[in-house]
């Protein structure tokens, strides 16, 4: 097993020139990667040694969102569920392919961002001719969509109606219960759009009660025929022998620096404006603050431009440590590890993949009181909640936290942050409730 010291140690006798860096960089991450295939090609090894309940379902991925496919996979195969897995060229990793209770089918394949727009063009038809092909000829009754496709209004309708004229059922994680509303966005055609899909559904599942108090109220839908599930704990980011200490050596951190992170896509919905006007306030009562910004634009350059201008101009450029573009899992751990706190100045959503993945490493949070977030941060505990879209309160909080117990004694808190997520986001209850409404769907 590699363990940070021996990185280190390989990395400084590669000093010598920059191509035997590179070179040793990535053998590096090619022996962690085989490292991490062999520890999850065992751990469902073990799992596929359930015995089979017989019931095989179609676990239509949309191609993405790792984590959540691969944890909800272990979980139900666990669960004895044999599924189809509908992914891509990024899902197709040993922990599926070596499963017996799975078969996987790669449908989407290469989704390269850097590819032509005819090659984009070309894949995407592909991709949903073997779709319709595939759902011609599936065994499995229940069709359970994780995400939809790239074109959502074909999706949401014609593509649902396929489904139901072969006789499936159709069940759906509902990971927002409309986004147009989030990114300000929304149209009379994409609220009918979607509630053409959440009719056409046998089941839905969301995240919390207030994603299925708005499906009940703005869409329609029959309470019974939604269930709330934990959004399961990202477990698959790796988490390797890295010291606090060392991640912020690396980041050129010093030790006495109190250091926020804002992690994850940017857009205008994130609130990151709120934040930044925070962090400059907050510095002019202690200098030892600082801030990362790791993530990419989400079809929002101008509002990061914006962002960028106001960091200029309240000269806090030298306290803000920018990785701004899209950071793989291996890379992951640095920033939550050089953190002393997750910053979510969120102005709308329901709820956080990203608060999720900071209490994996038991980071505490500071969260804007939006969606469902304070239901998940238990105060002075594994964080603190503020008003949202307010700056000054948001400073106000930040003081507050680094003068607090859980900033003093963090070392032994992170522990307990762990413990907590584990048992209240844990995909064994995803995997109950889901398993559930597949049996009573049949029934």
């Amino acid at each position: 097993m590699i363990h940070g010291a021996e990185i280190s140690l390989r990395l400084r006798r590669a000093y010598g020139s920059e191509r035997d860096q590179r070179s040793e960089v990535s053998n590096l991450k090619s022996e962690i990667r085989n490292q991490r295939s062999a520890i999850n090609s065992e751990s469902f090894r073990e799992q596929a040694s359930q015995p089979s309940t017989g019931l095989r379902i179609s676990l239509l991925t949309g191609g993405g969102d790792k984590h959540y496919a691969l944890g909800l996979a272990e979980a139900l195969t666990l669960k004895g569920i044999l599924l189809d897995f509908i992914g891509s060229d990024d899902l197709n990793v040993p922990e599926l392919v070596n499963n017996r209770h799975v078969n996987f089918l790669n449908l989407r394949g290469d989704q390269r961002s850097e590819a032509s727009p005819v090659a984009k063009v070309a894949r995407v038809l592909t991709y949903y001719w073997r779709l319709v092909r595939y759902a011609a000829t599936a065994n499995s009754k229940i069709f359970h969509i994780l995400w939809n496709n790239k074109f959502e209004f074909f999706d949401r309708t014609l593509l649902m109606l396929h489904y139901k004229l072969l006789g499936k059922k159709i069940t759906l994680t509902a990971h927002n219960v409309n986004a147009g509303v989030r990114d300000a966005n929304d149209s009379l055609l994409n609220r009918l759009s979607l509630k053409i899909q959440y009719q056409l559904s046998g089941h839905i599942f969301v995240h919390t009660a207030k994603m299925k108090s708005e499906l009940v109220s703005e869409f329609c839908i029959p309470e019974g025929k939604v269930s709330v599930i934990p959004y399961g704990i990202n477990n698959g980011v790796p988490n390797t022998s890295l010291s606090s200490a060392e991640a912020k050596r690396q980041l050129g951190i010093s030790s006495s620096d109190e250091t926020m992170l804002f992690f994850g896509n940017i857009a205008p919905y994130k609130g990151l404006e709120y934040l930044i006007a925070a962090f400059a306030e907050a510095l002019k009562k202690d200098a030892r603050y600082r801030l990362i910004v790791a993530g990419k634009p989400k079809r929002s350059e101008d509002y990061w431009n914006q962002i960028q201008q106001t960091i200029t101009r309240r000269g806090i450029r030298d306290r803000i440590i920018e990785k701004i573009e899209y950071v793989p899992d291996e890379a992951t751990e640095l920033y939550f590890k050089a953190a002393d706190v997750l910053i979510l100045p969120y102005a709308h959503i329901f709820q956080s993949g990203v608060l999720l993945l900071g209490y994996s490493f038991g980071l505490p949070v500071i969260a804007a009181d939006v969606g469902s977030l304070k239901e998940d941060v238990i105060e002075g505990e594994t964080g603190f909640v503020f008003k949202p879209q307010d700056s000054s309160d948001l400073a106000r909080v930040i003081a507050r936290y680094f003068e607090s117990e859980l900033f003093r004694d963090l070392e032994r808190c992170r522990g307990r942050i762990k413990d907590y997520a584990n048992k209240r986001y844990s995909w064994n209850k995803v995997a109950a409730i889901t398993t559930a409404v597949y049996s009573a769907l049949l029934t």
